[in-house]
């Protein structure tokens, strides 16, 4: 699925395409996962490939809920070894991870450079966004179609909280 304006600036783009792995479609309404692809595109051994996924999975729950962020982040930097230290008097991290330790510093980084609060999932499809509005209020992933044909979550949702007031 792509979808214009959502990439995020700079590394952060790599943890979106990391997290965009897991979907739900708006045709099937089946979730997706596209993680297999994705790890034979970048030539992943078995053990990155596993790490990989379950960072995934504790990204795209910091991105769902988050006020879990600081819970679930702190146990990835637990996990992955991720240590600080100074470098020329700036921060610099350091990991035992592998791919998944460098993926967790992307985050650190645009949690530093006040990024990471703008990357949203989707409450229809859980696609995840980088929400460029000025005040950082973006729910949907799309709110208009597309595609003629296509469909968007933002007025999908719209459409079912009218039917329910109009039922009420």
């Amino acid at each position: 699925m792509v979808i214009a304006n959502q990439a995020a600036p700079s590394l952060l783009e790599e943890i979106r395409t990391l997290l965009n792995t897991e979907w739900i479609p708006n045709d099937t309404r089946e979730r997706r996962d596209d993680f297999d692809d994705y790890s034979r595109r970048r030539r992943l051994t078995r053990s990155e490939a596993k790490a990989l996924k379950r960072l995934r999975s504790d990204l795209r729950a910091a991105v769902k809920e988050p006020a879990t962020t600081d819970e679930v982040l702190n146990r990835a930097l637990r996990r992955l070894g991720v240590s600080v230290a100074l470098k020329n008097a700036r921060i610099a991290f350091h990991h035992h991870g592998g791919r998944a330790g460098e993926l967790l510093i992307i985050v650190l980084e645009a949690m530093r450079d006040h990024q990471w609060h703008r990357l949203k999932a989707c409450p229809d499809c859980e696609w995840v966004f980088y929400d460029h509005s000025r005040n950082g209020s973006k729910r949907w992933c799309v709110m208009t179609a597309e595609s003629e044909g296509g469909r968007s979550c933002g007025t999908l949702a719209k459409v079912r909280a009218f039917r329910a007031r109009a039922k009420a």
